[in-house]
Parts: structure tokens; C-alpha cells; sequence
């Protein structure tokens, strides 16, 4: 599926937490972002947050970029608007490939490994009343929409779900609106967007050192087929069909 025709937004982000500190000596921090630099040259912007963090990412203001950011105990990186998957799949897949010799980090290290899949929908109004209509629309709640004066403040459901039977293996869906009271109350709506986020999260099972590049492998086929199934058809799309008719 090309998910850069279903919404007007897609990123696929990567989120590698590890149980000991990564390292934070100069030398081996800019010897991993010169070598990630090297093999993906758009990524040309370093720096450290106030807070520590370092980042190495590309131009934001392009549409389309990739980015990355170390913190102590994470690994943090991601694709926006990819030109296709498999482009935004390389870059986690070069990354998994050489954290062990840039950083040390091996399978017994993994705490958590998580891939998403994020989509943004944009639309200038009450965001969460959209959500609403689309994903509560003829459902036991619904009858709360009809209620007068009720507007729809807040909505942003939530679910977690284990996807194997060990519930090391689980599915995150949520929907941000990034609505508030004030919004609502003056109708003076920023131009944020509704976001969908899907996120396949692996947590080692008892005894096992995780492969990270065959995790990464497994996590991106299920998120891909649950997406296609049911996210997509049943989510994204309801959503989209709501802002259209809202506008």
C-alpha cells in the first residue's frame, strides 16, 4: 500500500530502548552521526538539546526528511513523508544493523523495540468532534453527540492490545485531536492536525536475546497487515470522509 495517498502526512518512526546507558564520550557520538551523515547525506543538521539529547536530522522545512535523536537510554529515529516504504524502512534497518559497533548495543540490551506508523490528517476545527463522528457514529455513545448544548472537547481514544499469547508482543493505536476547551469555546482553531498513530511494540521474552534486525523485520509486517485490515478502513479512512464533509 502506499500509505502517502491516505493521509496527508506519513512517517515511520523507530524507538530502541536499552537497559544500560549508551555511551556519551564526544568521539563515539560523532563517529555514529558522521557515519549515519555518510549513508543518509540529507541529514546534515547536529546539535544537543538543553536537556542533553543529541539530534541529527534534515531539513524540516523540505516536506520530506529523516532524522534521528540519542538520549541515554534511547535510540530515537524516523522518516517523514518517505517517498515509499521501503525508503523509510532502510533507514531503521541500516540503523539496527550498526548500533552494535558504533554503540554497543546488543540484543541482550533491549528493554523495548518499537516501530509506527503515524499518519496526520489535517483540518482547521473542532478536531475532536471529527474523531467523534467518525469513530463513535451509530455506537452506544453516540447518543452523547446529540445531546444540546454538548460539544465534543476531548476525544482521543486509545488502545492497547497484546498480539501474541506472552504479551511481549502488543499493538498501540491512538488518536491526538489537539483540541482544547479554548478552541472549542471561540472557535479560533489552530492549524494542527489530527494524528493516527499505530505502534508494534516488541518486549524480549524471558531467556531471549532479541535479533533487532529480524524483530524490526517481523514488527513491520504485522503493524503493515493490521494497518491494511483495519486501521486504514476503519480509522483513517472514517476520519478522512468526516473532514471531507466538514469542509
Amino acid at each position: 500500500m502506499d500509505y502517502n495517498t491516505v493521509a496527508d502526512d506519513f512517517f515511520l518512526n523507530l524507538d530502541l530502548q536499552t537497559t544500560l546507558a549508551l555511551p556519551d564520550s564526544r568521539e563515539t557520538i560523532l563517529q555514529f552521526c558522521e557515519a549515519v551523515q555518510r549513508e543518509f547525506q540529507g541529514m546534515t543538521s547536529f546539535y544537543q538539546r538543553d536537556s542533553g539529547e543529541y539530534v541529527l536530522e534534515g531539513d524540516r522545512d523540505s516536506g520530506t526528511y529523516s532524522w534521528m535523536e540519542l538520549q541515554s537510554h534511547r535510540l530515537s529515529a524516523g522518516y517523514f513523508n518517505p517517498p515509499d516504504l521501503a525508503v523509510g524502512r532502510a533507514l531503521h534497518v541500516w540503523l539496527l544493523e550498526r548500533v552494535v559497533y558504533f554503540l554497543g548495543i546488543g540484543g541482550l540490551d533491549v528493554e523495548s523495540l518499537d516501530v509506527l506508523f503515524g499518519f496526520n490528517l489535517d483540518y482547521r476545527g473542532n478536531r475532536s468532534d471529527i474523531i467523534a463522528q467518525a469513530l463513535l457514529e451509530g455506537g452506544p455513545l453516540s447518543a452523547l453527540l446529540d445531546e444540546h448544548p454538548a460539544k465534543t472537547i476531548e476525544f482521543e481514544p486509545t488502545i492497547v492490545m497484546s498480539l501474541t499469547e506472552d504479551c511481549y508482543t502488543q499493538g498501540r493505536l491512538s488518536v491526538e485531536s489537539r483540541c482544547s476547551s479554548y478552541q472549542v469555546r471561540t472557535g479560533n482553531y489552530d492549524s494542527e492536525p489530527i494524528s493516527v498513530y499505530f505502534t508494534v511494540r516488541r518486549y524480549p521474552s524471558p531467556g531471549e536475546v532479541l535479533n533487532l534486525q529480524e524483530s524490526f523485520n517481523s514488527q513491520c509486517e504485522t503493524a503493515e497487515d493490521l494497518l491494511t485490515r483495519i486501521v486504514i478502513p476503519q480509522v483513517i479512512v472514517p476520519v478522512a470522509t468526516a473532514i471531507a464533509a466538514a469542509q
